[in-house]
């Protein structure tokens, strides 16, 4: 087995150099494009940010259930599946916040965010239709867009726009039916799209179905030259089975069984377990030019999210409207010398949430126990400064000023009071450098400090007690990246080694009934190496036209500092949840004749599950692969394929509860299964003069 995983590694690396005798023609790396993060505009290669580029085409090459497959091919980014419909989004960070959802991230969906106020982001709302362009910013996002100290998503929908339509069919195994359509239509100066999804399976486990339907719309009006509208509206309906945790001999006897009834507590499925999730966002931003010197954009928002939870413990509702306004302002300065810009700007979101915590009862809510109105405000103030010298230096400094609070009402205890949980405005500098070595190569330089505060689902987790002395996360990063290109740039080499010092890092437990709650963990060093490999091979009429291969390496060491918790000091402890190593790599080959062949492997080293050390979820390797045929007509082209995830047949925990009670750790994944689609898409062509 090792052997042919370091056969198949040799040919990932050694495939570039084969076929870079012959290339030809020109081509553009994705990492070229203009990224919108931080408001430098520049290409992910030369910008101040390490900010990775995921498009439709590079994510493409699964079964489109969700992003999981394409967020694993960036070095320092994990995304987990604890049952189909539960994905957890972490960025050189761990899943010890994230029992559920996307937390120290934010994420924002064409300038609207989708992060609300109290630090949450339903991250399974999106469908793989929703963009066209996803922005990942590895390192705190502070200095500019508040909380979070993991990294920034941006998703673009619009971008590469031109008139057409597509829709896609994709089926396999545990019943798998996935429908994707898009239409856009209008002009460069009214660019519409449109969008709609449904994701549907029986799930790998018992007690694991899920059903999704998905709608966007996104349009740019653009009034005149100097002034355009954007509106987007983002919906979603789902519902998905949560078969449970189970301990290590239930997982060794039946790794697809549903947890069953234990301590007191229903199994999964004589509970009903289960999360049914609406979610609706609406945005418009303005974006005007007042002269050359002077531009900027507002975005003001709102959402709604309505949640059931069915679990073994309790059943939960969640109302949570909220709402929000960003807004910036850009100043250009240029000379002969050196071009600026500075920014300046802020973002406030304020949440109206009602959660209700009542017994189970076979799927349905019983006697109440907890009634809790919270209110949420999360507000920035940022500045930045950005300029270019002689084309040769990039300096970037901003300021964030951040600041959240909670007001809690349990309105269903007498006498009915409020407690408010304020954090601190706090100041979040970023600082770097970027240094062009020759016309190949440049070296990065970033500093920055992060701020997180608890999230109110850690305020007030499902064991439905409030804990107020949860301290907001704090910490600076350090970082060095160096970016070299070879071979004409078709060979781009990246590597990144950083130091995040944070102080009262955030930590899970799960009670006995599954319940989480969370405290602070005192100091977590965070070192790593983060490597990223992209190459492109392009020919004119030869056979094989076109070579794409990518290789993500992650080195992660994270590790407690004096944390001591029931008089156990976990000092120098390796923090669970977190592999050690990680690799992924693709390849995709493109023949003269249609046929193309996708290859991917991902390997995930040994990971703790719980903050002593003692029990680990082995290494894996999943191998997966894709083949098809693609049919030109005209304007026209038709796309059938079919492709194998986890060829080995591995068995694999993904997902895993950290920390839990009785040592319900493991969330099983799928073993080998097969799909198959076929793809059709038209593109407008464009009017002849």
């Amino acid at each position: 087995m090792k052997r042919s995983i370091l056969i198949i590694t040799g040919l990932f690396f050694y495939l570039p150099f084969i076929t870079a005798q012959q290339s030809g023609g020109d081509s553009l790396l994705l990492e070229e494009v203009t990224v919108e993060a931080f408001r430098t505009h520049q290409t992910a290669n030369k910008g101040t940010a390490t900010v990775h580029i995921l498009n439709r085409q590079t994510a493409d090459g699964y079964n489109k259930l969700s992003l999981l497959s394409g967020m694993n091919t960036i070095s320092g980014v994990r995304m987990e599946e604890r049952s189909p419909g539960s994905y957890r989004l972490n960025i050189r960070g761990s899943s010890l916040r994230s029992p559920f959802g996307v937390r120290n991230v934010k994420v924002y969906w064409n300038n609207i965010p989708l992060t609300d106020p109290g630090g949450n982001t339903y991250f399974n709302q999106l469908a793989f239709n929703n963009f066209s362009k996803i922005e990942v910013v590895k390192g705190p996002p502070s200095s500019m867009y508040g909380a979070g100290t993991g990294g920034l998503v941006l998703l673009s929908s619009l971008y590469n726009w031109k008139p057409g339509a597509d829709a896609e069919y994709i089926t396999g195994s545990y019943n798998l039916q996935n429908a994707l359509t898009s239409l856009r239509f209008g002009s460069d100066g009214a660019r519409h799209e449109i969008t709609f999804a449904h994701n549907q399976s029986d799930g790998y486990r018992e007690q694991s179905k899920l059903r999704r339907d998905n709608f966007s719309w996104s349009s740019r009006y653009k009034v005149h030259e100097k002034y355009s509208i954007s509106t987007g509206i983002l919906y979603n309906d789902m519902y998905y089975q949560t078969p449970g945790a189970l301990t290590q001999a239930e997982y060794n006897t039946n790794p697809k069984a549903a947890r069953p009834a234990a301590g007191g507590f229903p199994g999964a499925v004589q509970a009903k377990a289960a999360i049914f999730q609406k979610n609706i966002t609406l945005g418009i931003t303005n974006t005007y030019i007042f002269n050359r010197f002077i531009s900027g954009s507002t975005t003001l928002y709102g959402s709604y999210t309505d949640l059931r939870n069915a679990a073994v413990r309790n059943y939960e509702r969640r109302q949570e409207p909220h709402a929000g306004v960003r807004s910036t302002i850009d100043i250009h300065l240029n000379n002969s010398f050196a071009q600026s810009i500075i920014s300046a700007g802020a973002e406030w979101q304020r949440g109206y949430n009602n959660i209700r915590v009542s017994q189970n009862k076979n799927g349905n809510p019983d006697t109440l126990q907890t009634d809790d109105d919270v209110r949420q405000t999360a507000y920035t103030i940022f500045v930045q400064a950005h300029t270019i010298l002689q084309k040769k230096w990039m300096l970037t400094a901003g300021l964030g000023l951040n600041k959240n609070s909670n007001d809690f009402t349990r309105v269903n205890n007498y006498p009915v009071k409020t407690i408010t949980l304020t954090y601190p405005a706090t100041l979040m500098p970023r600082f770097a450098v970027w240094r062009e070595l020759n016309s190949k190569g440049a070296i990065l330089l970033n500093i920055s400090r992060g701020f997180s505060a608890p999230t109110t689902a850690e305020l007030l987790p499902s064991t439905s007690i409030l804990n107020t002395a949860l301290q907001a996360e704090k910490g600076w990063n350090y970082e060095l990246t160096t970016r070299y290109a070879f071979l004409l740039q078709k060979l781009q080499v990246s590597i990144t080694g950083f130091y995040f010092d944070m102080q009262n890092a955030l930590v899970q437990k799960r009670d006995i009934s599954g319940a989480d709650y969370f405290e602070n963990a005192g100091a977590i060093q965070q070192k790593g190496i983060e490597t990223q490999v992209n190459y492109l091979y392009t020919a004119n009429n030869q056979f094989i036209k076109k070579v794409q291969t990518s290789i993500a390496y992650t080195f992660h060491d994270f590790t407690y500092g004096n944390y001591v918790n029931n008089n156990v000091n976990y000092k120098s402890h390796t923090l669970p949840s977190v592999p050690k190593h990680s690799i992924a790599a693709t390849v995709i080959v493109q023949t003269l004749g249609g046929i193309y062949l996708h290859g991917s492997w991902y390997y995930a080293d040994n990971i703790f599950l719980n903050d002593a050390n003692t029990a680990i979820a082995p290494a894996y390797h999943l191998i997966g692969a894709r083949s098809g045929y693609t049919l030109p007509l005209t304007t026209h082209q038709l796309n059938i394929y079919a492709g194998i995830d986890n060829i080995l047949n591995e068995k694999y925990s993904l997902g895993n509860d950290i920390n839990a009670a009785a040592g319900r750790y493991f969330n099983a994944a799928p073993g080998r299964n097969f799909y198959i689609g076929i793809a059709w898409s038209w593109d407008k062509k464009p009017a002849e003069r």
